[in-house]
């Protein structure tokens, strides 16, 4: 269906195409139809490039790098759009306000691409900072006093944050002296003519402009409002894709510093956020009463221990790529669960929530299948990754830093079993069901269990060379 059809220019036409539809002819049909045409035609598009690699332009192109987490993006999106239609078809909103709402939902995702497919760092940095815009009325979609604060502490933090990162960027020009080209490709070949002094000195700044959009501790404090405010599908959006991109801009900056000689200097810098975002993870996980805080405090954990594991290198790396797939898709598979449960029980207090086997079964176990792949267990593919983790920091002699890691993620695994468990056993009373549940509101959870544990038991082929891939390019 895709041959002949340059695939790059239609991540960003179909959507621009369907969004003058939606604005022309509001339909909650129409709305269904562009929601769920475009991550179809976004993953097949994605195998195409896979496949059959494409030179686009000079300001996008694809990589083994951006393909990666292209795959992520696309498979994250086709599922969190089927829970989207039925969350939507539950709303009392308007057809308008829908409407706007599938309009920047796609957007949203346009500027993720734009991100991941740039190859010059001004053009990265202009859409990363356009997330920040797009996104922001999504989280405010309810209009409750809450979710307007945390929409706009978002664009307050986030903003500060992408202000720095352009500092860090100017300073990196800075140390290119008369090689001034922002292009990955020159800024790669000329990295090590590059002045030590001026490039020390961006790191620090980009680090915490692209930390902050990633969720990294110090730098996190908006991330448990926006994902715990807004809606479900919008708040998987955001733990699963979002984040995500942050880190692929860092990448692409840790590779000039590799380059440059500095890989020893950023990884210090990369270990002492990371475990920065584990230690405040664990010890908010395990105060928090709210189920979708919690779940958004598990984010910070785990782009921590993501950063901790490409500052590793060699096995850990790999480690980290891997942790990036199963920490996207147990989260999204657990902040739909929780959409459903905030559906059953109108509230968001875990203290309020108990017994959700006896309310709806299918709810609970999802709900307990989303614990175990988040928590690292067997048979999903974030064992894999911690195991190979905890061996680097073995073959590296970082024994302490090892058992620190250890025992922060026993931590967080501890507040995260207590508080899921009691929400899923106990003998609360039955409320009443309500509006029947419809296969969408389980079918994308169930498709990403059964991914989770094919890459966690089988580790297809394409996986392991997605991965391989992508470890050359960093």
């Amino acid at each position: 269906m895709l041959n002949g059809i340059n695939i790059i220019p239609l991540l960003f036409l179909l959507p621009a195409g369907l969004c003058i539809l939606l604005i022309l002819f509001r339909s909650r049909v129409l709305n269904a139809v562009s929601l769920l045409l475009y991550p179809v035609v976004y993953l097949a598009g994605t195998v195409k490039l896979y496949l059959y690699p494409e030179a686009g332009s000079p300001y996008f192109q694809s990589d083994p790098l951006n393909l990666f987490f292209m795959f992520v993006l696309g498979i994250v999106f086709f599922t969190v759009t089927l829970y989207h239609i039925r969350y939507l078809r539950h709303s009392k909103a308007l057809i308008m306000r829908q409407t706007v709402h599938v309009i920047l939902f796609l957007l949203f995702v346009v500027c993720m691409t734009g991100v991941l497919l740039s190859q010059h760092l001004g053009l990265l940095w202009v859409f990363v900072e356009a997330t920040t815009l797009i996104s922001a009325p999504l989280i405010s979609y309810e209009k409750s006093k809450s979710s307007l604060e945390a929409t706009w502490k978002y664009i307050f933090i986030c903003s500060i944050g992408i202000s720095l990162a352009f500092v860090g960027i100017i300073l990196l020009t800075l140390s290119g002296g008369p090689n001034n080209s922002l292009f990955f490709s020159d800024l790669y070949r000329n990295a090590s003519l590059f002045s030590l002094f001026w490039l020390k000195l961006s790191l620090p700044f980009i680090l915490i402009g692209f930390g902050t959009k990633m969720g990294l501790a110090p730098v996190h404090a908006w991330l448990p409002d926006a994902h715990s405010e807004a809606p479900s599908p919008v708040s998987a959006m955001l733990s699963g894709t979002l984040l995500n991109t942050a880190l692929f801009a860092i990448l692409k900056i840790n590779k000039i510093m590799q380059l440059a000689g500095l890989g020893t200097y950023s990884h210090v810098l990369f270990l002492l956020m990371g475990f920065m975002s584990i230690f405040v993870s664990a010890v908010f996980i395990l105060r928090t009463n709210n189920y979708k805080r919690m779940l958004a405090y598990s984010s910070i954990e785990n782009m921590g221990i993501i950063t901790i594991a490409m500052a590793l290198g060699g096995a850990g790396a790999f480690a980290g790529f891997l942790h990036i797939a199963a920490h996207s898709f147990s989260k999204v598979l657990l902040f739909l669960t929780a959409g459903n449960i905030l559906h059953q029980y109108n509230t968001k207090e875990v203290s309020r929530v108990e017994g959700i086997l006896r309310q709806d079964k299918m709810t609970g176990w999802l709900w307990i299948m989303g614990f175990i792949f988040i928590a690292g267990f067997p048979p999903g593919p974030g064992f894999i990754s911690e195991i190979l983790m905890v061996k680097s920091f073995l073959n590296m002699k970082y024994i302490v830093l090892m058992a620190l890691f250890v025992l922060l993620l026993t931590f967080i695994i501890f507040g995260l079993a207590r508080t899921i468990f009691k929400m899923s056993f106990g003998q609360g009373p039955v409320r009443p069901a309500g509006k029947k549940y419809a296969v969408l509101e389980y079918l994308p959870q169930i498709i990403l269990i059964i991914v989770l544990a094919v890459i966690g038991i089988f580790m297809p082929d394409i996986i392991y060379r997605l991965i391989q891939g992508a470890l050359g390019c960093i």
